[in-house]
């Protein structure tokens, strides 16, 4: 459940996506995927996978790129390009906020086709 608060929308407690892992939230008709990096740093795609609608939200992350659980697909998490293949996601921006995920749905960059 996510709640609009000024300039983003709150998602929840920091403290709900573990170090180095994803969550998917529905956000006005959109699926975005929010990671937490193991350097604590937040970052935030398109939570589908391009290629075969694989959930991004799952995959393997370190703190540079997602890599897609169903093909292997790699997407760099500040401008949602892709290493292996010509797919790319948007990102948002996202940041923590008194303990809490705020998230603008403004796509920070979608490059399509980018020549991944």
């Amino acid at each position: 459940m996510s709640a609009r608060a000024g300039s983003g929308y709150r998602l929840g407690p920091l403290e709900q996506i573990p170090l180095g892992e994803g969550r998917a939230f529905a956000i006005d008709g959109r699926q975005v995927a929010v990671f937490r990096t193991r350097a604590r740093e937040l970052r935030a795609t398109d939570a589908v996978c391009p290629h075969a609608g694989g959930p991004l939200a799952d995959g393997q992350i370190d703190r540079h790129r997602v890599v897609c659980p169903l093909h292997g697909h790699a997407f760099t998490l500040t401008d949602g390009s892709c290493s292996t293949g010509d797919y790319a996601v948007a990102t948002y921006p996202v940041w923590e906020e008194d303990g809490q995920i705020v998230l603008e749905l403004a796509e920070v960059r979608r490059d399509e086709g980018a020549g991944c």
